[in-house]
């Protein structure tokens, strides 16, 4: 294969190479890697292949090799599928124990990709059995995908397996960064996990970087010795979706294998209202404003946007079926992907005609009021952000959820609130299971920060009465 271009900037190590496939709603990067023979390597893609098809199709290439950093939390694996459509070789850790057939990696071992090479590094921490992936070509070290250990300006997290491991692994984990940074400086870094993903321990905004670039930058590098490292990752740790307890295990075993493209059925409103009296959920997937105009009474507003698969997964179970209300102008393959990257396989289908057809049929609909400060003096506030967040700034006396919890605490929330958020769609989903949980009189604060004019507080203090 023809070589590898001599770059002085290894961030660049791959540009005519390498395609990265970000997915900017679970904030996370896959990779796919020109091999210069009409072959390719994919590096932690994700269930949703189409955007890895249309980059492989587009360069005339076939997936030959399939690579896993770790036990995937956030997202399904894509590695079984491409085994089985394009006859891709998986390679993944020896240590994950995985259920179906792979070439199972120990530290150390490195695999021939023909001109390349693929060097396994032990780099537990995120999960146990996490390697990081050196690519060589000979003796040069073009760059390291890194998936969850050292990311931009910080280390995945490693709560993952249990709150009773998290320090035993954070200790992992540093030994392991401190492994990468023996690199050599130049070497490019490619993490899976990115802005955005809540593997980050914290977020950040870049998604590629280098040794030197870190040794200079993460604050985590810097940290004096391991128990500081250890104290500072574990500080940073925030919520996550609860599908996280769940993917690890059905990577492991593999996802089940999809010979058609999912679909999301048309269902007219007398099935939609059968699916609900059986147990089903709705999901009104339309724009905030739509759903607060009329909506199916008890349905859930998650409106269709990057980060409507976390919330899906975070709200609701992966059990019962689910219905959809959407807009004519809405994609249905951006329903049904993000679900079915995180294992939501149950969608019962779409309403047909949205809410004209529910309201013909003779039923009820609720709606929700968008309140502007002046109009919401005197009620209380519930705030859904992210501890994070609400600490940067709030309204005084604001009774603090995040909205990953209001399911539970949906009692702890004071009877008419207004909801308030920065942006109108988590606003909205709050309000929303408010309403599910028999809240009545729910307001969304329309503006939060200057339209209110008042002084936001900051902390963390208890606001729950």
């Amino acid at each position: 294969m023809p070589p590898f271009p001599r770059l002085e900037d290894a961030v660049g190590f791959a540009d005519d190479h390498l395609v990265a496939l970000v997915d900017e709603g679970l904030g996370n990067s896959a990779y796919l890697l020109d091999l210069g023979d009409g072959r390719a390597l994919a590096v932690d893609s994700g269930r949703d292949l189409r955007a890895l098809r249309a980059a492989a199709e587009r360069r005339g290439l076939t997936v030959a090799y399939a690579a896993d950093t770790h036990l995937h939390a956030d997202f399904l694996s894509g590695a079984v599928q491409l085994g089985h459509d394009l006859g891709a070789r998986i390679l993944a850790s020896a240590a994950g124990r995985r259920a179906f057939a792979h070439r199972a990696l120990a530290d150390g071992a490195e695999v021939d990709l023909g001109g390349l090479a693929l060097r396994a590094l032990a780099t537990p921490g995120h999960t146990d059995e996490h390697l990081s992936l050196l690519l060589l070509d000979g003796s040069r070290k073009l760059g390291v995908f890194t998936g969850g250990s050292l990311i931009v300006n910080s280390a995945a997290r490693t709560d993952l397996l249990g709150t009773d491991r998290t320090e035993e692994l954070a200790r992992a984990q540093y030994r392991s960064l401190k492994r990468l940074t023996e690199l050599p400086d130049e070497t490019a870094v490619r993490p899976t996990h990115g802005a955005g993903a809540f593997c980050s321990a914290p977020p950040g905004t870049e998604r590629t970087t280098t040794i030197g670039a870190q040794e200079q930058a993460d604050p985590l590098l810097a940290a004096l010795d391991e128990d500081t490292f250890m104290a500072q990752l574990i500080a940073s740790l925030g919520t996550y979706p609860a599908y996280f307890d769940r993917l690890g295990e059905i990577n492991r075993h593999g996802p089940a294998v999809l010979d058609a493209q999912p679909a999301l059925p048309a269902l007219a409103a007398q099935q939609v209202r059968a699916l609900i009296a059986d147990g089903a959920h709705v999901v009104d997937a339309r724009p905030a404003a739509d759903h607060a105009a009329g909506h199916i009474p008890g349905s859930l507003s998650i409106p269709l946007r990057g980060q409507f698969a976390t919330w899906l997964g975070w709200l609701l179970p992966d059990t019962a079926p689910l219905a959809f209300v959407v807009n004519d102008d809405q994609d249905l393959n951006e329903i049904v992907w993000p679900a079915y990257k995180i294992g939501y396989e149950h969608l019962a289908g779409r309403l047909t005609g949205g809410m004209e057809a529910w309201l013909a049929d003779g039923n009820a609909q609720a709606t929700t009021a968008f309140l502007t400060a002046d109009r919401a003096v005197g009620r209380p506030y519930v705030d859904v952000r992210q501890e994070a967040e609400f600490a940067a700034g709030h309204v005084p006396g604001a009774v603090h959820i995040e909205l990953g919890a209001l399911n539970e605490s949906a009692d702890d929330a004071p009877t008419s609130p207004v909801v308030a958020r920065g942006h109108g769609e988590r606003a909205m989903t709050a309000a929303s299971l408010l309403e599910r949980a028999g809240h009545t009189d729910i307001a969304v604060l329309d503006g939060y920060t200057a339209a209110h004019g008042r002084q936001l507080a900051q902390g963390t203090e208890d606001t729950r009465s």
